[in-house]
């Protein structure tokens, strides 16, 4: 399942990032995306919160529930192999990380699950590949900037790399053209002023034009 799942994820681009946002709101927040035509999101474990793997897996399968048969759901901030555990429960298909823990990406790829551990530098990058996962999470890249990337794909072209941090619909682009495959978007596409105010049409809206630069890149 899990190189369905990589290839899914590698077409569609766009992963939204959910943190900290439960219940109706993510509900309705993930139908805006999937209008928008964002098919991928990632909700995360808020590690702060004590109770985070039952609320990080009842809103995972609760957008199983809802919306599994035309959107792929994973968890993010996956630092526990019982995250991974209570996700793949939940119903989520790609686990994503901030850091490079082979006990993750092992037990990830075992429970049949992509895996996406996060990275920065090209040891990191590399490793992450050895251990088994199937794409690499590069954050911050925004931060790290265009030049970086278009450094480092000379020597690990072979591995698939999704950009985390700073992606707007202005700069995904310039991002997919220096070498990443999937961009993992939070603030523009999870704004909580909107959602506070019920406004999901704009991110319909939003998501719409994450898609339009992506696929004129």
């Amino acid at each position: 399942m899990s190189e369905k799942t990589s290839e899914f994820i590698i077409e569609n681009g766009i992963v939204t990032i959910c943190r900290k946002l439960y219940g109706e709101d993510l509900l309705n927040l993930a139908k805006a995306l999937y209008e928008g035509g964002i098919k991928l999101i990632e909700v995360t474990f808020d590690q702060s919160d004590a109770d985070c793997i039952k609320k990080t897996s009842d809103a995972i399968a609760m957008l199983v529930a809802n919306l599994g048969d035309k959107m792929l759901f994973g968890a993010g901030t996956v630092l526990t192999l019982d995250q991974v555990k209570a996700a793949a429960d939940a119903g989520a298909t790609y686990i994503i990380s901030p850091n490079v823990d082979p006990a993750i990406i092992r037990y990830t790829k075992e429970l049949g699950l992509t895996s996406i551990p996060g990275a920065m530098t090209p040891t990191e990058i590399v490793n992450a590949h050895q251990y088994g996962a199937d794409i690499v999470k590069v954050f911050p890249a925004g931060y790290l900037g265009i030049k970086y990337v278009k450094d480092i794909k000379g020597p690990i072209s072979h591995i698939p790399l999704l950009a985390a941090g700073g992606i707007n619909e202005e700069n995904i682009g310039e991002f997919f053209s220096s070498g990443y495959l999937g961009f993992g978007v939070s603030g523009r596409l999870t704004e909580g002023k909107l959602i506070k105010e019920k406004n999901f049409q704009e991110f319909t809206e939003r998501a719409k034009a994450f898609v339009k630069a992506l696929k004129e890149a």
